[in-house]
C-alpha cells in the first residue's frame, strides 16, 4: 500500500482519541492542549493523538 501526503492529513490531521471509551475526535490541537474539547461519547476530556502505524 502507497503512502502519499492527502491521505495521511485525512486519516492523521487533527485527529484525536478519547482514552476511556475509545471514539475517535476530529480537533484542533492547541484545544485540545487547553482542555476545550470534551469526548462526544463520554464527556471525558482525556484525547490522545492517534497512532501513526
Amino acid at each position: 500500500m502507497a503512502r502519499f501526503a492527502e491521505a495521511e492529513a485525512r486519516k492523521f490531521k487533527n485527529v484525536f482519541v478519547c482514552r476511556k471509551c475509545k471514539s475517535k475526535i476530529r480537533a484542533q490541537p492547541i484545544k485540545v492542549k487547553l482542555g476545550k474539547v470534551k469526548c462526544r461519547k463520554c464527556g471525558s476530556k482525556a484525547l490522545r493523538p492517534v497512532r501513526k502505524k
